[in-house]
């Protein structure tokens, strides 16, 4: 199979999510301008909805057909830390500020996978767990799996503390290492979005640094 789609927005592109009510129909607009630029259909895609709430940050699912349009069209009827798609031609929307958006990706048996990994995921495992879902779930030996890392905050501005001060991305690295994947196929975005200004990052708004508390978007999709 070739290679999923995977894309990143950025500040131009407008703010993936919305911090209040009135800027739903705003942000409708930016998701569904940045997608149809990359000829996808709004109405393929769902949104990958993570809560803080409750104290459990690794809930997977896997959807289908049924799931298309689910919290971008339509209000979502789902929580998820991370989602799975097994058919091409279905897009999987993670709006971000600081934290890994992961995508994983098995060739062999044509299964992707939409992973948020902050803090308090990082905190269970949840890279880790990520890659057991898959297994447990599909069958995925994780040797076959390709990994690729979103931009996030790096440890100068955001060091995960129970994890020794490294980075999201290190800390991300070794948990995916421990479930079987191998480093060559782990490619990490050399990005840090709370140092570059072209993304939004959560940590840098708190701090006064900067002017919106918006969200950029990861997207992935498995190819026809």
């Amino acid at each position: 199979m070739q290679p999923p789609t995977i894309l990143c927005s950025t500040v131009a592109d407008g703010s993936m999510k919305a911090r209040s009510d009135d800027q739903m129909d705003e942000v409708a607009h930016n998701r569904e301008v940045f997608l149809a630029a990359h000829d996808i259909a709004i109405a393929d895609t769902t949104l990958v909805r993570l809560v803080y709430e409750g104290g459990d940050y690794c809930r997977y699912a896997t959807v289908g057909d049924y799931d298309k349009g689910d919290g971008i069209v339509r209000p979502s009827s789902k929580i998820s830390d991370a989602m799975v798609v097994t058919q091409p031609g279905h897009a999987l929307f993670l709006p971000l500020a600081d934290c890994v958006g992961a995508v994983l990706y098995d060739p062999t048996k044509g299964i992707l996978m939409l992973s948020h990994l902050g803090r308090h995921n990082l905190e269970q495992f949840g890279a880790t767990k990520s890659v057991e879902y898959l297994v447990n779930e599909h069958g995925v030996n994780p040797k076959n799996l390709t990994v690729w890392l979103s931009p996030a905050a790096s440890k100068d501005y955001y060091p995960v503390y129970a994890f020794d001060n490294r980075s999201l991305h290190d800390v991300t690295t070794e948990q995916l290492l421990a479930a079987g994947v191998t480093h060559d196929k782990i490619e990490t975005s050399s990005i840090d979005s709370a140092a570059d200004p072209n993304y939004y990052s959560h940590s840098q708004f708190l701090k006064g640094n900067r002017p919106d508390d918006g969200r950029f978007a990861v997207v992935a999709m498995m190819t026809k």
